[in-house]
């Protein structure tokens, strides 16, 4: 702890972690690219272990890892912010990484997709569980990205490690002529296509229409895309695992985690929109995403193509560059002991302008860590302050912290709808089933899809609130019902006529 008490922001933030402090850890690293097994390896070593915790970074994997230790005989509860599922006398949990606790030590910890670290709005929980995790083993698994900061820290919390880099099980090669050739063709795309292949497209309505478009060509089809919940995305998985789907068409949500029998990934763009921008896909993106062709144990070899043959050159040039990323800091978030802190002496109950404060005028000198950026936690504290002006600090940090996407004029009017329950002492019950979920029509797959994500922000509010949320235990019902709507919606919806390459073309002619 010799640096840790020279660097006393770094040595405030890791005693935090008290338990964490207190054991002597060590931590295993499996590094590597996809497909190579890294996961595999430290579930090996969860299973066997008398307790332990997985921290996944998305509920579904949650979900995953939680039925694959059930099946294998390992109780294990399922953690998530939007549900408890516990089994009896169960010492392992599979947890969303956000919901870890640091209160109760294992002798087992995997944390997954390491390299998430660089993630703007969700790194510091990755930062949370290398440095808080109260195991004595630690497992850390992903790219070798953001290996060095890692390696920092730990040795400046004078704690061990060792680093297993493991190689590929089946070799990915690009294929030498684009699907298309030189130009972008239609005909002969169809004609190019064969069972397990997966085409990746970067937008909601690009993946329904080729969903859509493949189907009218005579195969059958899974789609998955973000908007997706994680029981949806679970069964068009399955679909397409068990062979009732000849192809995937997805966005890059496949890349993480998922193990799909894929076995030629075709990019349908190499330009992904960032929220600001169109730009080209980054190495780490191509990485991840090809990666998942060559499905070990199902083909001996995985492909990777794309549409015309110049994208080839991108594509290339992304495996092979080195994807180390920047990050030289590992990112960690304001706690609300420091918002309280911050609060009384600014005399202000305006969350918002604390956190302004905090990110604009608050010296953070640390040689390990660095602040995140709060833009997104800043404008939904400005709806707070807004809509809920006298609601006690505590509360206005949990709606700060709530899972939305203000963009979605949906989600951001249910929010509002939810903190105005908390702020006036109202009860609010769980929306009512529409009457359109028993119709055979996919017209309404758009509105289910945001009323999917309402009932997890509901879920999420009940455990924090639950005297205002009391519906909590009719979720699970409700959403399923929704599911099986969106599943039949997938499989009869027609798309958006053209794709935005193809607008693009007609633009441009």
């Amino acid at each position: 702890m010799k640096l840790l008490a020279q660097d006393l922001a770094a040595h405030a933030y890791a005693h935090q972690f008290a338990l964490a402090r207190s054991l002597q850890r060590h931590h295993h690293f499996y590094l590597g690219p996809t497909n190579s097994g890294k996961t595999h390896h430290a579930l090996i070593a969860l299973q066997n272990a008398k307790s332990g915790v997985y921290l996944a970074p998305l509920r579904l994997l949650a979900m995953e890892i939680r039925d694959r230790l059930v099946a294998a005989g390992v109780a294990c509860n399922l953690i998530t912010g939007e549900e408890r599922v516990l089994m009896e006398g169960a010492q392992h949990t599979a947890s969303t990484i956000e919901m870890m606790n640091t209160g109760k030590q294992v002798e087992v910890a995997i944390i997954d997709e390491i390299q998430m670290l660089q993630d703007t709005d969700r790194g510091s929980a990755w930062t949370a569980a290398l440095v808080g995790a109260p195991a004595q083993q630690l497992f850390i698994c992903g790219s070798t990205a953001v290996t060095q900061p890692c390696l920092d820290t730990i040795a400046a919390l004078g704690e061990s490690y060792e680093i297993t880099y493991l190689q590929r099980m089946t070799p990915l090669l690009i294929e030498q002529v684009a699907i298309c050739g030189a130009r972008y063709s239609k005909p002969k795309f169809k004609t190019q296509l064969q069972k397990g292949d997966a085409i990746i497209a970067f937008s909601r309505k690009d993946v329904l229409t080729l969903s859509a478009r493949m189907r009218q060509w005579g195969f059958t089809v899974a789609s998955i895309y973000g908007a997706l919940s994680p029981e949806v995305r679970r069964t068009e998985s399955e679909r397409f695992c068990n062979g009732d789907a000849d192809i995937l068409v997805a966005t890059d949500a496949i890349g993480m985690g998922l193990n799909l029998p894929i076995r030629r990934v075709i990019f349908s763009s190499i330009h992904k929109f960032d929220g600001v921008a169109s730009r080209l896909l980054n190495a780490t993106e191509v990485r991840q995403i090809a990666g998942r062709a060559g499905r070990f144990g199902i083909y001996a070899t995985g492909y990777v193509s794309v549409l015309e043959n110049d994208e080839l050159i991108h594509i290339e040039h992304m495996l092979g560059t080195d994807d180390n990323a920047q990050l030289t800091r590992l990112p960690i978030n304001i706690d609300f002991k420091r918002i309280g802190t911050l609060a009384t002496q600014l005399h202000t109950r305006k969350i918002a302008e604390v956190l302004t404060y905090h990110e604009q005028r608050t010296r953070f000198s640390s040689s390990l860590f660095e602040a995140s950026p709060l833009n997104n936690q800043i404008a939904q504290a400005l709806l707070v302050d807004a809509h809920a002006p006298e609601m006690a600090l505590q509360d206005k940090y949990i709606f700060v912290c709530a899972p939305i996407a203000l963009n979605v004029a949906f989600e951001k009017d249910y929010y509002l709808l939810c903190l105005q329950s908390v702020a006036q002492s109202k009860i609010r019950h769980l929306p009512l089933a529409p009457t359109w979920l028993t119709a055979d029509s996919p017209k309404h797959l758009e509105t289910a899809e945001l009323l999917s994500h309402n009932l997890s922000l509901y879920a999420w509010l009940s455990f924090k609130f639950p005297q205002t949320f009391v519906d909590g235990d009719k979720v699970i019902g409700l959403r399923s019902r929704l599911s099986r709507y969106i599943e039949n919606a997938l499989l009869s919806q027609a798309g958006y006529g053209d794709t935005q390459r193809e607008i693009g073309y007609l633009n441009n002619r």
